[in-house]
């Protein structure tokens, strides 16, 4: 699907950069501990939050509240460039629920 980083970390946040090639995207999935907060700073995403499905493109933002079933996908022809606030009292990457995800993953 891509990469992430991790940008920046201190009590209850963290902040990764993550690119999405094109065509890319990330499993549906859900926190029980953590929300996000997902600012584009490159190319287009498209974001599934709860049912609903937009699309955003630079300076544009999504909040997803704890416990939402959220993806991120890249419908664009460009690397997707996203700087991604996690906050909340557990951040660790077991902290998923994959409800869906094309590469097999739980």
């Amino acid at each position: 699907w891509g990469s992430y980083d991790s940008v920046d970390q201190g009590d209850r946040f963290q902040v990764k950069r993550l690119i999405v090639r094109p065509g890319g995207k990330l499993s549906l999935q859900r926190h029980a501990q953590r929300a996000e907060h997902w600012v584009v700073v490159r190319g287009m995403a498209r974001v599934t939050r709860d049912g609903q499905l937009f699309d955003l493109v630079a300076n544009q933002s999504a909040y997803i509240p704890l416990g939402a079933a959220h993806r991120l996908e890249n419908p664009g022809e460009e690397p997707l460039h996203i700087i991604e606030v996690q906050s909340g009292g557990y951040l660790g990457e077991d902290d998923i629920v994959r409800l869906e995800d094309v590469y097999g993953r739980r």
